[in-house]
Formats: C-alpha cells, structure tokens, sequence
C-alpha cells in the first residue's frame, strides 16, 4: 500500500474485502451466449408454437392434455441446460486464469439466492399452464429471474442488480398488455444478456 496517498490505500483495502465477500468470476461472455440461445430458442418455441395453433382450435388446459406443452419443455430445458453448461464452462476458465476457486463458500451463497427464488418461479408457472393461465407465464417468468438476480447480487458483480430491475418492469409491462409478453421476453432473456454480457465483458475482463 501506498504510504503517500491514503485514498488509495481505502480503495485497495476496499477492493480486497470485496473481492472476499462475493464471487467476482462470472464470465461476461457465458451473458452473450446465453442470451443468443434464448433467442434461437424463441424462434424455436414461436415455430412450435404457430403448428400447434394451424393443429387446434383451441388452447387445452395442462391438466386436460400435458403431451401439449412438450415441445416447449423441450426447447426450455435444452436452452438451460446450454446456458448452464456454457457458463459453467467460461467462468471456470476465467477464475482459473485469474487464480481463483470457482467453488467456495461465497460461490454457494450466491447459488442458494439465485436459485430459491428461480426455483420457486418454475413451480408457479407451472401451477399457471396446469390452471391454463399461460398469457401470464411470460410475465411470471421475468419477474422470478429478476428478483433472482437481485437476490444473487448481494454475492457477485453488482451490475447484474440493474439487470434484475429491468427483467422485473418487463414482467411488469407484460402482465399488463398480455400481448406483448413474447417480445419483453425476447428482450429480457435474449436482447439483455447479450447487452449486459458484451458491458461485462468489456469492464471487468478485457485487457
């Protein structure tokens, strides 16, 4: 530490008891690709969906005809689970090259927030399809994720709170005009992580 400038002295010491107090390693790059593949999924799930549509005259409730919803579980679990294994993937090569553990204690906190509240947003909209409420799954769906980011943010990169806020006001503005619930998700799931990815990317990682 500099013995000549005292502020910097604070900013270092502040920048260590960060750095100890939250998981600094997400990989901004794993934010792009998971946004590019909530993209190719939409455009997936929206070809699905326009077949069902040409199929039926009407939308079945969950309970009356589960095979109905398969192709769009499909293409979700296949859009999460590439969206994990990516992220996996890059954080760990960028917490190797910056010397650091990809799984510690503060790397669990951050896990645990994340997940209560995703977790218990799949369970609601899943009650949503099974009662046939699914113009409000969009909504549903954004404003979990969101209050998971947030949740989580007390444990990582601080940015991702602003994240949080701007999925909520879309899941907001989407169980107002039901219409509109596909495009704010396309946005939130797709257009926002590669945006908040590409910012990540470029503050925290680029030499």
């Amino acid at each position: 530490m500099s013995k000549n400038n005292p502020i910097d002295d604070l900013r270092e010491i502040r920048s260590i008891m960060e750095s100890s107090s939250r998981f600094m390693s997400l990989s901004g790059m794993s934010g792009v690709m998971a946004g590019i593949y909530a993209l190719v999924g939409a455009w997936f799930a929206t070809n699905h969906y326009q077949k069902l549509i040409d199929m039926h005259d009407y939308w079945p409730a969950f309970s009356q005809k589960p095979m109905f919803y398969s192709g769009f579980f499909g293409i979700a679990a296949a859009v999460v689970a590439l969206s994990l294994i990516t992220g996996i993937a890059l954080t760990a090569r960028r917490a190797k090259r910056d010397n650091k553990s990809i799984w510690d204690k503060v790397a669990k906190r951050m896990l645990i927030n994340l997940f209560i509240p995703l977790a218990t947003g799949g369970v609601f909209c899943l009650s949503l399809m099974y009662h046939g409420n699914e113009a409000f799954i969009y909504s549903a769906m954004l404003m979990f994720y969101g209050l998971s980011l947030i949740n989580a943010s007390k444990y990582t990169l601080k940015d991702i709170y602003g994240l949080g806020l701007i999925e909520i006001a879309l899941g907001l503005y989407s169980a107002i005009d039901l219409s509109s619930g596909l495009m704010n998700w396309i946005i939130g799931f797709g257009v926002m992580h590669i945006v908040y990815g590409i910012y990540m990317y470029i503050r925290y990682e680029r030499n």
